[in-house]
């Protein structure tokens, strides 16, 4: 299948078709370093201890632009 032909699709199929990708990556186990694995980890805790900020995709990118001036 090419990408061109996803236009064809309804949105539903297209769905469903994600979601058979996804389930097929999903099976297979995948490799993490032990560093990614700690870091994956310390933002658990973080966010488990109630230390995390979370931002709306506006304020990112309301920060974005005035970063890129």
């Amino acid at each position: 299948m090419k990408i061109k032909d996803l236009k064809k699709y309804s949105t539903a199929e297209k769905i469903v078709l994600a979601e058979q990708l996804w389930d097929s990556v999903a099976k297979k186990e995948i490799e993490l370093s032990d560093e990614i694995k700690n870091e994956l980890d310390r933002r658990l805790q973080i966010i488990e201890e109630g230390k995390t900020e979370y931002y709306s995709w506006n304020d990112v990118k309301n920060h974005l632009k005035e970063i890129r001036k």
